[in-house]
């Protein structure tokens, strides 16, 4: 994609439409067939550029899948904006919103498998773009939670632990280790880190989320 930028790192308004054009055409293959269904020739006839320049912008499908996984992610985070969670307290507010987040991924779950395959095949490469998708989650973590001041240290590092595990759960489930229940408990527990950073912390607010047992009847959206 910088091979395509200005001077300054930004895109011309035509560059970044045929960006846009290439990240639909990558998510409407990956909806449809999963990872293996995007192939790099076919993603440029879609979008109706030449293989060269989709390298250009993307030089592998990993580079590719990471960025629509970023561009689904911004979307989330925008809905989180017009419809923040109304949840007592910051944990049960992140917990609401990231198991909305979840619940939005499973209408998609060839797209999601394709986007979190990707994540987890990035190497050194797409370090900068893993990293943006890292920040994007965080800051939905953030809005959600809504705190009344600044994070603390403290309250940081669990923001980035409930990030973590949001797509640690995302894995396991698509992996078919994990249902829906046992997804949304792992969320609420992570969540409740928040609670655990605050110094009004009590005994009580600490208790962990039980899982639920096996074979318990999946959360529905």
């Amino acid at each position: 994609m910088t091979a395509n930028a200005t001077a300054d790192g930004t895109l011309t308004p035509r560059q970044a439409e045929r960006r846009r054009g290439i990240l639909r055409a990558a998510t409407a293959l990956a909806a449809r067939g999963g990872l293996e269904a995007v192939q790099m020739r076919e993603v440029a006839e879609s979008a109706q550029v030449a293989l060269g320049t989709l390298y250009r912008y993307f030089p592998s499908k990993v580079h590719l899948l990471v960025a629509v996984m970023r561009e689904q992610l911004e979307r989330l985070h925008e809905q989180v904006r017009r419809r923040p969670p109304t949840g007592a307290d910051p944990a049960a507010r992140v917990a609401e919103a990231l198991t909305h987040a979840f619940h939005a991924l499973q209408r998609e779950p060839r797209l999601a498998e394709a986007m979190v395959r990707a994540l987890s095949f990035a190497d050194r490469s797409v370090g900068s773009e893993v990293d943006e998708v890292a920040q994007v989650t965080s800051a939905i973590v953030l809005e959600a939670a809504q705190l009344p001041d600044p994070p603390t240290a403290g309250q940081q590092a669990a923001l980035r632990v409930v990030a973590h595990t949001w797509h640690a759960t995302l894995l396991a489930w698509l992996s078919g280790r994990a249902s829906l229940a046992e997804v949304r408990a792992d969320l609420h527990t992570a969540a409740r880190l928040l609670t655990l950073a605050s110094p009004a912390a009590t005994e009580d607010e600490l208790q962990p989320v039980p899982p639920p047992p096996r074979g318990a009847a999946p959360v529905g959206g």
